[in-house]
């Protein structure tokens, strides 16, 4: 939908031509490192929505926007609020297409838009999921549990794979609870205690920059 403005456990193994084996972290969330220094990737958990050897797509699921709400989305693309609707904050979901919003949400919810992500997780962009979400005319059900998000994050060819071998991401199983945490501040937490660490168990000897601190996007 438009609006105007390595560690843990293995993922899924697939080969390539050269019959090696290879991690893909489709259905999985990435987690930032301490030493993640990017502003926009700070103590981040992404979801992971797709990851192929020619690319990779993700959504921030732990930064609230500040100045934005579901109902703000609704008047931009002129739904009509269902009474009491509207509160919900909206994520920023990454640095790329800040333009386009989205929904992550529980697989209850499933329309010809939906993207399926691993087996429990679906993301959808469309005007009509915000119309069932928060309209007053919806046509079905909304979602047992939904993220808003404007914007995802994107790597290209290698690109993830580089920053994972510096120890710029770990990544772990995706769960609700850490998904639609209702204090999205404890999500990246969370997610490291997910793997039996948290961040105060890395240490900078243990972290490798960047070289030049190149922007992650």
């Amino acid at each position: 939908m438009a609006t105007k403005k390595q560690a843990g456990p293995p993922a899924g193994r697939r080969r390539g031509r050269s019959g090696a084996a290879r991690d893909f972290l489709t259905g999985n969330l990435l987690i930032a490192m301490p030493n993640m220094t990017d502003p926009r990737f700070e103590k981040s958990v992404v979801l992971m929505v797709s990851h192929d050897p020619k690319h990779a797509m993700g959504v921030v699921i732990n930064k609230p926007l500040a100045d934005i709400e579901l109902g703000d989305l609704l008047e931009q693309l002129s739904i009509d609020p269902r009474e009491g609707s509207g509160g919900e904050p909206v994520y920023y979901g990454g640095p790329v297409q800040t333009d386009r919003g989205l929904v992550v949400h529980t697989l209850d919810y499933r329309s010809p838009q939906t993207m399926p992500v691993g087996a429990h997780f679906g993301v959808t962009a469309s005007r009509e999921i915000l119309a069932d979400i928060g309209g007053r005319a919806r046509v079905r059900t909304p979602p047992r549990k939904y993220l808003l998000a404007i914007g995802h994050a994107g790597w290209g060819a290698g690109q993830l794979e580089s920053e994972i071998a510096v120890n710029a991401w770990c990544h772990a199983e995706a769960t609700a609870d850490i998904i639609f945490n209702p204090d999205p501040g404890a999500a990246w937490r969370a997610a490291l205690e997910s793997l039996g660490v948290t961040g105060a168990m890395f240490s900078k000897e243990w972290s490798t920059a960047r070289p030049g601190d190149a922007p992650l996007n």
